[in-house]
């Protein structure tokens, strides 16, 4: 029995110490949450750092981060292009706000869309959000968003899945009068992201994020040698691109490897029973 007390408080005393660590805590957020800003505490002026100009091309699209706001001013029936970085274990939400001209120079309904690529221009479905979004004549302003799927270290060459790398948002009118053609309208974009940690964690990374401009790793090490910014570095995040091998998987593993083995010397030290009986003779 004294083996089994101390066995008991070893477990609570471990399971303390990994609940103050805040390993025993939610590893990912719950896929109905509503993602949240990366950077919640930016202020007011970090907000209003993002371009205030967008592309028409993917080639000339508007860089900016998640976290911070992008605008531009266009004549309706452009099509405007930005792109923004996203990491591995990342799951972005996408969102546009177009202030429409006023109602009495326009002819009728319009109706607006967002769509989303990944760095090797491939559009990206987006997982729920509406996109494209028709409005009345009277309406002030549409409002657009497209959460996209978990953004995964690596995939198979026949796969479509999200990757590390550039985001391309594209934003046009896709149906109004034909009257209303060029009319002035202004956008603004955003996007942020959720983690979701080790739960959609794969083996394996990429050789490069899928950024405009990445070469192989001879190239960049040879670009940094020459203490010129490679690519991938000019359009990585704020705090730099993730390695891909790894997840808090590593922590959990880690936990359940210690508590099997507290168990296992637990269930020992239960059955193993207290020895000979005192009543059986030595001899026997």
């Amino acid at each position: 029995m004294r083996t089994v007390r101390a066995l008991t408080a070893a477990l609570l005393a471990g399971a303390g110490l990994l609940t103050g660590a805040g390993l025993l805590g939610p590893a990912v957020p719950a896929l109905a949450d509503t993602p949240s800003p990366s950077g919640s505490a930016s202020t007011a002026a970090e907000a209003a750092a993002g371009p205030t100009e967008a592309g028409t091309t993917f080639r000339t699209a508007a860089a900016f981060r998640q976290g911070r706001q992008a605008t531009a001013e266009a004549s309706t029936g452009d099509y405007l292009y930005w792109v923004f970085p996203a990491d591995t274990g990342q799951r972005p939400t996408v969102s546009a706000s177009v202030t429409l001209p006023e109602p009495a120079a326009r002819h009728g309904s319009s109706t607006w869309r967002i769509d989303v690529y990944d760095g090797l221009r491939r559009r990206q479905p987006c997982v729920y959000g509406m996109q494209s979004r028709t409005v009345a004549k009277e309406a002030p302003a549409v409002e657009l968003s497209c959460t996209l799927r978990t953004v995964r270290p690596w995939a198979d060459a026949w796969d479509n899945d999200a990757l590390p790398g550039s985001y391309y948002v594209r934003l046009t009118v896709t149906g109004l009068p034909e009257e209303d053609l060029g009319q002035p309208f202004a956008a603004r974009i955003g996007a942020v992201s959720v983690d979701q940690g080790g739960a959609y964690a794969g083996g394996g990374s990429l050789a490069a994020p899928l950024v405009p401009g990445a070469t192989t790793e001879d190239a960049a090490e040879a670009e940094a040698g020459a203490s010129t910014p490679s690519a991938v570095e000019a359009r990585a995040p704020e705090d730099g691109w993730s390695s891909g091998w790894w997840s808090d998987r590593w922590v959990w593993t880690a936990v359940g490897g210690v508590l099997g083995a507290l168990a296992g010397i637990g269930g020992y030290a239960l059955t193993r029973g207290s020895g000979r009986p005192s009543r059986v003779p030595p001899a026997v």
